[in-house]
C-alpha cells in the first residue's frame, strides 16, 4: 500500500537532474531557462535535484566522450528505476559539429538508452519543456509496468 503511493507520488511529480557532457553551453542555458518564472518547467510538477539518486529523469546536454562517458554512466546507474532520459540539442543528439572529433563517441545513446530527443542547437525553451513532458509520459508509463 505504502509502495503504491510512494510510486503514484513519484509519477506525478518526477524529480530531474541535468548533466553536461561537455558542450558550449548554449544547451545549459536553455535548460536552465526553462526553470525560470518566464518558462516555469516546476508548473508540470517537474522538481530540479542535484542528486542522481533523488532523481527520476536525466537530462543531458553535450557531446559525450571517452573521459565523461564513464561519468554518464555512473550518474545513470545511480538513478533508481524507473527513470526516463532526455538528450538535449544537435550535440546530445549525435555529437553535433564536435562529432567527427578523435576524442568524441558520439551522442547520448551511445552510452545509456535515451527515451526522448530534443532537436536543436541550441534548443528553445519550449522544445525542452516539450520533451520533458514527453519523459514524463514515458516515467509515468515505466512506473506502470514495474507495480
Amino acid at each position: 500500500m505504502i509502495k503504491d503511493f510512494i510510486e503514484k507520488s513519484r509519477a506525478k511529480s518526477p524529480w530531474m537532474v541535468h548533466f553536461d557532457c561537455g558542450s558550449c553551453n548554449g544547451c545549459d542555458i536553455e535548460t536552465l531557462a526553462c526553470l525560470t518564472p518566464i518558462y516555469d518547467v516546476e508548473r508540470f510538477g517537474v522538481v530540479n535535484v542535484g542528486n542522481p539518486k533523488h532523481a527520476d529523469l536525466l537530462m543531458v546536454t553535450g557531446a559525450v566522450n571517452h573521459r565523461n562517458k564513464h561519468a554518464l554512466k555512473k550518474i545513470y546507474d545511480q538513478m533508481p528505476d524507473p527513470k526516463a532520459v532526455v538528450a538535449i540539442g544537435a550535440c546530445g543528439l549525435s555529437g553535433g559539429v564536435f562529432r567527427e572529433a578523435y576524442n568524441v563517441v558520439g551522442g547520448i545513446d551511445k552510452v545509456i538508452p535515451v527515451d526522448v530527443y530534443v532537436y536543436g542547437c541550441p534548443p528553445k525553451p519550449e522544445a525542452i519543456i516539450d520533451g520533458v513532458v514527453k519523459a514524463i509520459e514515458t516515467f509515468k508509463a515505466k512506473a506502470r509496468e514495474a507495480a
